[in-house]
């Protein structure tokens, strides 16, 4: 399968937040995912309009019109982990996701979604999510198979889960992570067929049951009271912020420097 013009739409995640390009800005699954089609075209042009911080009906809000201007045939859509995080309305955020599925899908653009992995399963002080990722996951499964939408499955395999995929922050990837997560999107639409995302890494070594209540502790000084600190006052990490990549442009870094998530000389994506 041949694209020509890819188009990302989301939040910190597809904007690639934590996956450092060696410059001083940011990578991410997306950009990987971008390089992966630029080996069967190397002619494509990428635009990633994801900011983070966004919950669904900012990104259907701010994203989709740029989005469908730029005339894509291959749109991914990544949206809902914020929505879950705070005041969630499962049909709310149901609403704003069809439409863009359904916009994307009108345009003539194939369209990419994915639900989500359980944090529960990862982090036992999230599991009070758990019911929350499950009902989104359910209702994007119907949403998908309804508006024709290719869905990566995440839910669907526990080497998602393991904590080396994810950051400190328990919130996004790090560089393995985004690069697992690209090989998964490339292999789902099948450019780029490996279904290796799917194993799982060896086996961690036996911790003491106190260390994960050490870093819980850590975890909710850091990072969960600064976010709440936010939430309370109506703030985002993305205010103020633009997209990294808003008009259409080569992919310039070189797949094999993906694979490995070095940064190339030269690499301006």
């Amino acid at each position: 399968m041949r694209f020509h013009r890819y188009v990302a739409l989301g939040d910190s995640q597809t904007e690639g937040l934590n996956d450092l390009d060696g410059h001083g800005g940011i990578r991410g699954w997306a950009d990987r995912f971008a390089a992966y089609l630029a080996e069967t075209n190397p002619d494509l042009l990428y635009a990633n309009l994801a900011i983070r911080g966004r919950r669904t009906v900012r990104i259907r809000a701010d994203q989709l019109e740029p989005a469908l201007a730029l005339q894509p045939d291959l749109a991914s859509v990544m949206a809902g982990a914020n929505d879950v995080l705070g005041r969630f309305v499962l049909e709310e955020t149901m609403t704003d996701l069809e439409a863009m599925y359904a916009e994307l899908r009108a345009a003539g653009a194939t369209v990419l979604g994915c639900t989500f992995p359980d944090p529960g399963a990862t982090f036992s002080i999230a599991r009070h999510l758990t019911p929350r990722v499950r009902a989104l996951n359910e209702a994007i499964r119907d949403a998908a198979r309804r508006h024709g939408v290719i869905l990566v499955d995440f839910e669907a395999y526990p080497a998602v889960a393991d904590p080396r995929w994810w950051s400190r922050d328990r919130l996004h990837l790090t560089t393995a992570g985004h690069t697992r997560m690209a090989t998964a999107f490339a292999d789902v639409l099948g450019v780029r067929p490996d279904p290796s995302w799917q194993d799982p890494l060896p086996p961690l070594s036996p911790r003491a049951w106190w260390r994960s209540r050490v870093e819980d502790a850590d975890w909710l000084a850091r990072y969960w009271l600064p976010w709440l600190y936010r939430h309370l006052r109506g703030l985002s990490t993305g205010d103020n912020r633009l997209a990294k990549r808003p008009e259409l442009g080569p992919v310039f870094v070189p797949a094999a420097a993906i694979d490995k998530g070095l940064p190339e000389p030269g690499d301006r994506a």
